[in-house]
């Protein structure tokens, strides 16, 4: 996989500004097929200047939620780093 495909695209939320900005954690999307060491070869291609020391990867649950009485909507799983 290319280093585009593997990235999707940064997780933005308080706890990631957080994380950044204390600890230089960087948190993003990324495709569920890849492992640890494609992600880390992904955001060194990514950023040049970068060196990964470590990659911990969450894979996030699927939700469901219900619309009027018998919709229901389901969003997918997803998994981040």
């Amino acid at each position: 996989m290319h280093w585009r495909e593997i990235i999707r695209r940064p997780v933005i939320t308080e706890k990631s500004n957080f994380l950044a900005s204390e600890f230089n954690q960087y948190t993003f999307v990324v495709d569920p097929r890849a492992n640890k060491m494609q992600i880390k070869e992904a955001v060194e291609l990514a950023w040049p200047d970068v060196s990964v020391e470590r990659v911990r990867v969450a894979n996030m649950p699927a939700k469901r939620a219900r619309r009027w009485r018998r919709m229901a909507i389901r969003k997918p799983g997803w998994k981040k780093a």
